[in-house]
């Protein structure tokens, strides 16, 4: 049932006619870019201004254009008896809180009892050593009764060493857009999912009490207010941390005529239990185990507790496939706790590789290392070795007595970012469009930097938060400016294409054949004031001001900007229907190819 996808590949050397390679980064699941020549017109019924679906009479569908076309699924077993769930705890900073009953679950179908003859009875023996706890679970997805998760260690009777305090307390209202093909926006199955133009309210997944998100390549993992993992999306290679083996999509049947076969299809394709936001089973973790954070790559997800404990599950991918997820294990379909990270203060991800920060400001990096993106050197011989979390140096002799101690860490697709306790900004990874800040290299064939380095150019910005697409980033100053560099041959960038043009310094703007490909220099976009939060996409961006606004642009072939065109948006522009129009909104969240919109619920 694998899912193929490519990411938005094809670069140009900017110092020479050339084509600069992307750096050998590997096919992701993320959206792709549209045909130059594709037709306007998707094919998909129109959307009034709150994004409600408006039926439009056709003759014929025209035909899909390049880059969004999403692969037909088999069709699998009907679903399996679902089995008791166990009881979860609530997310409040009392410990000794009692732990709530859920609804009085069905009872599972039991198998029925075969007569066996009794055979005569063996000679006594030694008792045989009792056997290890199972660690694979059971075929519903729960674990075998003497499953015994693992954990950090405790102090005696069950104390708990708390690093970290509960963080997001307050339930959201919830708004998504873009591409749902796959179920990443988590409205079931239903055909009205796909091609989500302008932002729509989710009221499933609000009435959730959902109190963070984050988005994956094709998947999204939520925390609720009752310490509960949501999970939604793409189930290929583990990433959703749930069996959905027994999900089952109807098939469209060619041979009905079309009102029947319409009538058929209201899935859209999807498998509802893959779009659905489900939680994943707290049988997986120990007792009275809280979350404070989450976190998504492309194919990977990550949990951290108050104990300053980590959870993953899913896989990393390298250039030539699946590299796996821990040595020995090549893909954790379920929560699997990762032993060696220590009281850990922040988790983020990149498209393959994941950073840890911990109490003491020493980042941690594991994943896949073939565009340096873990801050060391990684060989093909060594390369299974990179999935054991190490801790990065920081070193850079271009300022003397620089902190080594991280405050902040962010990622990109192929790159990392942080910044210091002394406020340094430091990055490593994919240079290929100078969006590791390193101006050396940048556009070269295949630029990185190895280890970090201090990015020069932002020195006394100011910088209090970053977010990085797959080329490039955006800063964002104590005083609410957005400061933007990396790739800009894409509308990446939010400058104006006239302005860019206009600059021959190259270093500022580097050209290919006189077209500006890469924004060397960190540069404030124009007309934007008072952002309070932003994210990055693979090539588009979403920002939020203080009043609530949010202003998008970039790559839209999927509607990922939630301006209801499929047409690259240069420059920064509100996003403005009435499903948010008259909402305050605090936060913003870009996947592969959609991307989520919130604001404090009622």
């Amino acid at each position: 049932m694998a899912r193929a996808a490519s990411s938005r590949v094809a670069s140009a050397k900017p110092v020479e006619t050339k084509e600069v390679k992307v750096n050998g980064t590997a096919p992701s699941r993320r959206g792709t870019r549209k045909a130059a020549d594709a037709p306007a017109t998707n094919g998909t019924a129109e959307e009034s201004e709150d994004g409600e679906a408006v039926e439009e009479a056709v003759e014929e569908a025209p035909p899909k254009p390049a880059g969004r076309s999403r692969v037909k699924k088999t069709e699998t077993s009907a679903p399996a008896p679902k089995a008791a769930p166990k009881k979860t705890m609530k997310r409040k900073k009392d410990d000794e809180s009692e732990p709530e009953a859920e609804d009085e679950p069905v009872p599972a179908v039991k198998k029925a009892k075969v007569a066996r003859a009794k055979a005569a009875p063996a000679p006594k023996a030694a008792p045989a050593p009792k056997a290890a706890p199972k660690a694979a679970p059971a075929a519903n997805g729960v674990p075998e009764p003497d499953f015994k998760p693992k954990g950090p260690r405790r102090q005696k009777g069950g104390n708990k060493a708390e690093v970290n305090a509960i963080r997001y307390t307050e339930p959201l209202k919830v708004f998504v857009f873009g591409e749902g093909g796959s179920g990443e926006l988590g409205f079931g199955a239903t055909k009205k999912a796909i091609d989500v133009k302008r932002p729509r309210y989710n009221e499933a997944l609000t009435n959730m009490n959902v109190v963070r998100i984050v988005t994956g390549g094709m998947h999204v993992v939520a925390l609720t207010k009752d310490n509960k993992i949501l999970t939604w999306g793409v189930n290929d290679n583990g990433a959703l941390g749930r069996d959905t083996s027994h999900g089952n999509v109807k098939l469209r049947d060619l041979d009905a005529d079309d009102s029947d076969s319409d009538s058929e299809d209201e899935t859209g394709g999807l498998i509802d239990v893959e779009a659905t936001p489900t939680a994943v089973s707290s049988d997986y973790f120990p007792e009275h185990t809280v979350f404070v954070d989450i976190a998504a790559g492309d194919s990977c997800s990550f949990a951290l507790t108050t104990e300053g404990a980590v959870y993953g599950w899913g896989t990393f991918r390298k250039n030539e496939g699946i590299l796996g997820f821990e040595r020995g294990n090549h893909t954790a379909p379920r929560p699997v706790y990762l032993d060696s990270l220590k009281k850990i203060t922040q988790l983020v991800c990149g498209t393959n590789h994941a950073y840890a920060l911990d109490k003491d400001g020493h980042v941690y990096a594991w994943g896949n290392g073939q565009q340096n993106q873990l801050g060391r050197r990684v060989t093909e011989r060594t390369l299974i070795q990179s999935l054991q979390p190490n801790k990065i140096g920081f070193h850079d002799p271009s300022i003397k007595k620089h902190s080594q101690r991280i405050a902040y860490l962010a990622s990109g697709d192929y790159h990392g970012l942080a910044i210091a306790e002394d406020g340094h900004i430091w990055a490593w990874g994919a240079n290929n469009y100078c969006e590791s800040g390193y101006t050396e290299n940048a556009g070269a064939e295949d630029a990185s930097v190895l280890q970090p380095r201090i990015i020069h150019s932002l020195e006394g910005k100011n910088v209090e938060s970053l977010a990085g697409g797959s080329h490039h980033n955006i800063a964002i100053t104590k005083d609410g400016q957005v400061l933007v560099w990396g790739r800009c041959d894409g509308s990446q960038t939010g400058i104006p294409a006239d302005q860019l043009s206009a600059e021959n310094d190259e270093e500022k703007v580097l050209k290919n054949n006189n077209v500006p490909k890469i924004l060397v220099q960190p540069t404030p976009i124009p007309n934007l004031k008072d952002i309070v939060t932003g994210a990055c996409g693979p090539d588009h961006t979403i920002v939020v001001d203080k009043s609530g606004k949010a202003y998008s642009w970039g790559f839209s072939a999927n509607y990922q900007t939630g301006q209801g065109t499929d047409d690259d948006i240069d420059i920064p522009t509100l996003i403005d229907n009435t499903a948010v129009r008259e909402t305050k909104l605090t936060w913003a969240g870009c996947g592969g190819q959609y991307s989520i919109l919130a604001s404090l619920k009622e």
